[in-house]
């Protein structure tokens, strides 16, 4: 198991495993979407088995008066199997990032 940060020529990898979370949205949308979302520091992280994408979170690290600074999960696609995995390892993002805590999406 590989839990590592996607780089943005792995985006039809990425559209695999996101595309459960939103089936009606296109490989062109997606693409178009992630590239948007790069002003804003989106990063795209995966848990890989043989080579195979098995779980995503789309984070970013901001900045809010509420929050302070904090990572903020924006997409979370996991089973059972890898959700304690890719929970922990946001966590230890978060700290590297110098956040308060990790929020998910509202």
């Amino acid at each position: 198991m590989q839990i590592r940060e996607l780089a943005l020529t792995e985006l039809l990898s990425a559209y695999d495993i996101v595309k459960q979370l939103y089936p009606q949205m296109s490989y062109d949308e997606f693409e178009d979407l992630i590239y948007d979302m790069r002003d804003m520091n989106y990063k795209m992280i995966g848990i890989f088995e043989d080579n195979e994408i098995v779980a995503y979170a789309g984070v970013a690290i901001c900045t809010t008066l509420l929050y302070k600074r904090h990572l903020r999960v924006f997409e979370f696609i996991a089973d059972t199997t890898y959700k304690p995995t890719l929970q922990e390892y946001l966590k230890d993002y978060a700290k590297i990032g110098m956040c308060e805590e990790v929020i998910y999406k509202e």
